[in-house]
This record gives structure tokens, sequence and C-alpha cells, in this order.
């Protein structure tokens, strides 16, 4: 069949991932078309828990106002809850103690926004910046070789097909992900640990919630349930398990019994319950064993699967795709070698392996009698992912997460956050990030910024310059907490490489010769020499 378009890059899957890697394509200025077999965004809640480290990535991107009016109907929900019914006593497992910002490490705001609202907004902003989504169509085939893939496309409603030819392709099709399992490539864990039943229902529960809650867990004689609010008014979602293995099945939850297990944890047989939907789910436990083959790159669900507990799926999943996109963009505008494609599986690999094991352990947790407060991890978990691999120069760590989080620039970790002023306005250094590199020297380090532009120009790489420190030194950033000798520890006249990703892929104490210098750790960052 002959080939009917040709785009860089194809990515297969439209749910956040997908949708999010899309955009981050679009961002650096890759053609990309996203097919999805679903007829358009997500109608369900789903996802909902939007991290500090997610949301300065939107925020960059210039959505955080969007997102965060999309979560103004849960503006008001914080915290954890266990009880052995609504009607009980709550236990607390975190609740207003518990930060959701913290400004000093990030300009990023814990948001809660449904999946179904979040996903028309990435859409919109990917379709501005090119991109193409292409929902209710299927992928019926994919062929890859050493240059690229062939993929078969076919419009659902249409019943037509097409041949698309791609550079590279992105599998964000789901932790079945039909790619993943035609590349042959082996999920390590123990697979589907929880059949679920998620039960969509109305009743009025006001006199059960003087202060809603992100989540209760509900442990009784009856039933054991998780309750979460939705975007209206007296509906609600709860889950409750099932096991195959005892002859047990979707088929099972009729109307009468999902009524029934709702009263049973609500604690009023009396109450007034309309049964709006009921869907099965699983709760598994995998990790693919690469990431990477050849021309097709795994992300999301497709890449990793762990339970809910710490809404480290979606965020991960975001995640992967910040630091793929910037990769391939890079070798699509012929500014990094293909080489470099490869830091893709050993740094994210390694970030889902760890934390697999840190998420899986706190839903034991959860599940059991304990009731504490397990948050403590959440700012490590979210801003202390390090990475150690050929697209950073220097990294003195072995593991994706220290005993505590570090505050201060070293290679591999994420950049740290310090507020600045550029022309008045107060941005965060964060704000700079997602479109190329970014070198940070202080107020003696004019002749960085003239070699950044000497060594951009000449390499064709994106990179952005900016002296930090006092205004009247003639800083282009304002250091208006004077953080920079804290956070970044290279002086007035040393430099820190930033990826487009925002993590620090090199430091540099002051030198006679910034080009050469910067020129050679480009060329090691990138595999382009």
């Amino acid at each position: 069949m002959a080939v009917e378009e040709r785009v860089p890059v194809l990515v297969v899957g439209g749910g956040l991932v997908g949708l999010a890697t899309t955009l981050f394509l679009a961002e650096q200025g890759v053609r990309t078309l996203l097919v999805d077999r679903h007829p358009g965004a997500s109608i369900q809640g789903r996802a909902r828990g939007i991290n500090q480290r997610t949301m300065e990535i939107y925020r960059a991107l210039g959505l955080e106002g969007a997102i965060r009016e999309a979560g103004k109907p849960f503006e008001d929900d914080w915290g954890v809850a266990r009880c052995d019914t609504l009607a009980g006593e709550w236990h607390w497992l975190f609740n207003d103690d518990a930060p959701r910002i913290w400004p000093n490490l990030s300009p990023g705001e814990f948001c809660q926004a449904d999946q179904s609202a979040v996903e028309p907004i990435l859409i919109d902003a990917a379709r501005e910046r090119g991109a193409e989504h292409r929902f209710n169509t299927e992928l019926v085939s994919i062929v890859t070789d050493d240059n690229g893939a062939t993929a078969v496309i076919r419009d659902r409603q249409t019943g037509v097909e097409e041949t698309v030819s791609a550079d590279y392709v992105v599998a964000a099709d789901g932790h079945r992900s039909p790619i993943r399992e035609q590349l042959g490539i082996h999920r390590t864990g123990p697979g589907v640990i929880q059949h679920s039943v998620s039960i969509v229902f109305r009743a009025d529960l006001s006199e059960f919630v003087p202060k809603p809650a992100l989540f209760w867990i509900i442990v009784n004689d009856k039933v054991g349930a998780g309750l979460v609010t939705t975007a209206q008014p007296n509906r609600w979602g709860m889950s409750v398990g099932y096991d195959p293995a005892a002859g047990q099945s979707i088929a099972d939850f009729t109307t009468e019994r999902c009524i029934a297990d709702v009263r049973a944890a609500i604690g009023r047989d009396d109450l007034e319950v309309e049964i709006e939907d009921v869907a099965a789910w699983e709760q598994a436990i995998g990790i693919a064993d690469q990431y990477r083959s050849g021309r097709v790159f795994l992300a999301g669900d497709a890449a990793h699967v762990w339970p809910p507990a710490g809404a480290m799926g979606a965020n991960t999943g975001v995640q992967d795709g910040y630091n793929l996109a910037w990769k391939i963009a890079g070798v699509v505008h012929g500014w990094a070698g293909d080489d470099l494609l490869d830091s893709y599986h050993v740094e994210r690999h390694t970030v889902a392996v760890e934390l697999s094991d840190l998420v899986v352990n706190r839903q034991m947790k959860r599940n059991s009698a304990e009731v504490e407060d397990d948050t403590t991890d959440d700012q490590l978990w979210a801003f202390g992912q390090r990475y150690w691999s050929s697209a950073v120069i220097g990294a003195e760590h072995d593991t994706v997460f220290g005993d505590t989080l570090s505050k201060v620039a070293e290679p591999g970790v994420r950049a740290p956050h310090l507020w600045v002023e550029r022309d008045g306005a107060r941005l965060s250094t964060h704000d700079l990030f997602g479109r190329g590199f970014v070198l940070f020297t202080g107020t003696d380090g004019a002749e960085w910024v003239e070699a950044a532009a000497q060594v951009s120009d000449k390499l064709s790489v994106p990179l952005q310059a900016f002296r930090i420190g006092a205004a009247a030194a003639g800083a282009d950033l304002a250091d208006v907490e004077n953080g920079w000798d804290k956070r970044y520890t290279v002086g007035a006249g040393g430099a820190a490489l930033v990826r487009p990703d925002g993590y620090v892929a090199w430091l540099s104490p002051a030198t006679g010769q910034p080009a050469e210098a910067l020129t050679e750790a480009l060329h090691t960052v990138l595999r382009n020499g």
C-alpha cells in the first residue's frame, strides 16, 4: 500500500500521556499526528490529581490558568480520610496541614482537575502549535525498520484506511499496549493485582460530609471501598473490588447490589441512591523492560502501571513525555544524535522501578488498619527524581531518590526554582524551560552569555543565556530572593546548563574559554560530536 502521509512523529493513544506528549513535541516544533480509537477526549473523570512538578510544566506552556479553572469544582477538596462508614468517625491520613504548594521549591501548586476537563485544554494547545489529532481512528498495523515506521490506520466511522510513515512512534496506548506486545517487550511485575468496579451514583451526602476530601478509604464488614467526589453536586464515584478466582464478575454488580454497597459504605440503609454507571477496571503492577525499541518509544501506562496511591500514574506518564519530546526534537531538527534517544529509557525506566516500590508500599499501608500521615515523601516524589545517563555530565548519584530532597543544582537533578524579575515581571526560572536549553550564570558571566549565542548559532542548538543577580549589577534576571549563590553554587562567574526538560545537564566554574567548554558539553550531552 502506498504511503499517503509522512510525519516526523506518530503518537498512538489519546489519553493524558499521548495528548501531553503531542503538545510537548508541537512546542518543540515537531509536526506530530496523534491517533486514538475513541470518538474524542475522555468523558469520564479518571485521573484527577496533578502534582506540583506537572503543574510547573503546564505553567511553562502557559496552561496553568486554564487547568486551574478546570479544577475549580475541586478546589476545596483536600486530604485523605479513612473510616468505617462515611457517617462514622474519620481518621485523616493527611489534611490541611499538608501543603498544596511549596513556593520555595516550585511555582506549581497541586491541582485537582478531571482528566475529562484537562484533555481538551491539551488538545487545543497542541493544535495551536500545529499538531493534528485524529480521534475515532484505530491503528490497524505497524511495521518498523531502521528508518522509521509504517502504520495503517482506519477511520472507524467510514472504514477508510490510510498508510502513514513516521520517523518515530510514541506508544501511549495503555497498559495492555498492543504495540508493546507486538514488539515483544516483556513487562516485569505481578500483573493484575486487583479487579475493581467503578460505581458512579447520585445521592445527597451533605449531612455526612462537613468537609470534602480528595478521597475516602472505607472499610467495614460489608464493603471495602474508595469514594471520591465528582465535578457535579451530589454525584459520586466509588470503587469496590471483586475476585474472579472466587467466581465473581462485574455481572454480579446489579443495580440492587450497587445500591446496597453504596449504603453500606455510607452507613445509612435508607439512603436514596441512583446508580448512573458501572464499569470494570484493574489495578496492576508492571514495568516494561525496555522503553525503546528502534524507532518506537513506550510512554505512560504502556511503559509502567502501579496502584493509584500518590497520584503518580498520570503524572509520571506526562513527565515521560516531557523527557522524551525534546530529545526527539533534537534528532528531528538535526542538532542531536540518535544515541541521545537511548537516554530516555535509562532515565525514565529507573524512575519507574524505584517509584513503583514506593507507591505499592503506600497503597499497602492505606489498605491496612494503619492510620498515619503518609505524605511526608511527596516533595521527594515530585521534585527529587534524579537522572544519570549520557545526557548528563558529572552525575554523582546512582539512585533515583536520595534520603532527602536536594535543593541545590547538581548534574542530573531538576534545576532549582528561583523567583526572579525580568522587565518588572515576576517569574520562576522554570517558566524559561521547555523550548530549548537554558544557560544560567552570575553577574560576572557576560562571557558565558556571549559564548552561548556563538555556540547556539554554530551548532544550531536552541539555547538562551541569562545572568542572574542584582539588577544594579546588570543581571538579565533580578534575583529577588538572593537565591542564586545558595541554589546554584557556581558563583558569579560560573554557569549551569539546563536541559529543555528543566534538568541540570552540566555545571561549570568560571573559565577563560567558555565557548569551548560549552561546545564540548553540548556535544557530550547531545551525542552529536
